[in-house]
């Protein structure tokens, strides 16, 4: 302890240490001993024997102390004196922070090849933007989008994250640059607009608040094209849906594609975006939570994020459309219900399927009668009796089924995965996609949220929801007599995971109230 408090130059008076000293030369080999440790301490190589404080200290000791410190508190460490704000300009420790913070690694040769030392790159690009990293979602209306900020290379670049062509679900994701900032031409950071075809062109970027930022191009005109709007549709159509005009023949999705370009080509790149995270993940999960692509019949696919919450899955969408818009819970999975699924050919048929699936239904709507009424909750047995459900043999045997798979809901209470069951779609529902999986895992009862034009009228409807996979799962929406395929979304997004779980959750209701 006193080694330390020497040198950090605090503690005892210099009268005190000067004594301490004259009495150690009297303690013969337990003095030395110490003298010899306290060498070792400091690492003295070329420096004075005996430190008196950290200012003291060789400067090569000194630059691998700063370069452990986070960059943020550097500025801090350069006011403490001269000598401190010399070593400071040393670029292996901004090198070093460049590449623990920010994850950049041979670029750093090429900037500084080019006259850009670390120091600045940290200082005046990556420190000033460390906060717009991360995953973010637009304010496009119904619309939504996600956006992933990154360090790539010697650019910090904005990339909206595209969902494959329809119905290819499985496919990758597209990615589209929106802005850069970079160092390239001056000592200063610029922002650069990447919307359209003609390049690069000036841009802004605008810290709103926390948690919020928005972005403004300053050359819309590089944003025309030489054909006007006819051939920026014709592009931005190839590009979205991967086709022409002629080739969709559904007059409905026609209208939905002309209604989604007029909508989103107003902004001009000029957007306001609003950070989100990646849901947590815990043992009990029945999968691994984070994003999918999904289908939506005549919108496309659609990005959703699933979360788990205690009994509960839920898929919330990222991206929208004029009916159910981004941000709204699109699916409620209740994993305290469990399904199971009659023979092969039995779910070839959609009355039998919806039979299971409404008898759940009609028993939770029951449930939640009774607590609204502030009637205590029956056996479930009982109640379906009185209502005059399914015979008592018939519900026995099947809550015990339900029972033994419910009780194996998440991953970890097994180190095997669940037995493969046959799986088919019913007869008279339409698949977007029909190369869909044939076995499944788990099926469960949920809830999916219908709406109509402008999310006039939502409305929750009873559905199924199957379990294909780590990577897959489905859902049957019975009164739409449609099926939804999602695949998970594998690209790696760096900066994007939740601290904890009350602030996602707060994101996740936040999110709802922005397209409410």
């Amino acid at each position: 302890m006193a080694v330390c408090a020497r040198l950090c130059g605090v503690g005892q008076s210099r009268r005190c240490r000067r004594r301490q000293r004259n009495n150690q030369q009297d303690q013969g080999s337990d003095s030395d001993m110490d003298e010899e440790e306290e060498e070792r301490i400091v690492g003295q190589s070329t420096g004075p024997p005996h430190p008196q404080s950290l200012v003291e200290l060789p400067p090569e000791l000194l630059v691998e102390i700063f370069s452990l410190l986070p960059g943020t508190v550097l500025p801090n460490v350069a006011l403490v004196c001269k000598k401190f704000r010399q070593i400071l300009n040393t670029e292996t420790i901004w090198r070093r922070r460049c590449m623990e913070e920010f994850g950049m690694k041979e670029d750093l040769r090429k900037m500084e090849a080019g006259g850009v030392s670390s120091q600045d790159l940290y200082v005046k690009l990556l420190h000033p933007y460390r906060h717009i990293l991360g995953l973010w979602q637009p304010d496009i209306g119904p619309y939504g989008g996600l956006l992933n900020v990154v360090v790539d290379g010697l650019f910090i670049i904005g990339w909206m994250y595209l969902p494959p062509h329809d119905p290819r679900v499985e496919d990758p994701m597209r990615r589209r640059p929106l802005f850069r900032i970079h160092m390239w031409e001056s000592k200063k950071a610029t922002v650069e607009c990447m919307y359209g075809h003609k390049g690069p062109h000036k841009g802004d970027i605008q810290t709103v608040k926390k948690d919020e930022f928005s972005t403004k191009c300053n050359q819309t005109d590089h944003h025309r094209m030489p054909g006007g709007r006819q051939e920026e549709f014709r592009t931005w159509l190839e590009e979205e849906w991967g086709r022409t005009l002629e080739e969709i023949f559904h007059e409905h999705m026609q209208e939905l594609i002309l209604m989604k370009f007029i909508y989103t080509s107003q902004y001009d790149n000029c957007l306001t975006y609003r950070r989100i995270y990646l849901p947590p993940a815990m043992p009990s999960d029945l999968l691994q939570p984070g994003l999918f692509k999904g289908t939506y019949g005549s919108h496309g696919l659609e990005i959703v994020m699933l979360s788990f919450h205690g009994n509960s899955a839920r898929a919330t969408k990222l991206t929208g459309d004029p009916n159910v818009p981004a941000g709204q819970l699109t699916l409620d999975v209740d994993l305290s219900r469990p399904v199971v699924l009659p023979e092969l050919e039995q779910q070839r048929n959609i009355e039998e399927l919806s039979r299971l699936v409404q008898g759940v239904h009609e028993e939770v709507q029951r449930e939640v009668e009774q607590q609204a009424n502030g009637t205590p909750a029956t056996v479930r047995q009982a109640a379906e009796g009185a209502c005059g459900g399914a015979s008592g043999a018939e519900e026995m045997e099947a809550d015990h089924a339900a029972c033994v798979d419910s009780c194996q809901s998440g991953p970890s209470s097994s180190s095997n995965p669940p037995e493969a069951l046959p799986f088919i779609l019913p007869l008279g529902v339409m698949a977007r996609n029909e190369v869909y999986p044939r076995t499944c895992r788990k099926c469960f009862y949920g809830t999916g949220l219908i709406a109509g034009h402008g999310f006039t009228s939502p409305e929750r409807t009873p559905g199924l929801f199957v379990l294909f996979d780590e990577d897959r799962f489905g859902f049957i929406w019975l009164e739409l007599k449609s099926f939804s395929l999602y695949s998970r979304l594998t690209d790696h997004l760096a900066h994007a995971h939740a601290p904890n779980m009350e602030r996602f959750e707060a994101m996740l209701r936040n999110m709802q109230s922005w397209t409410s």
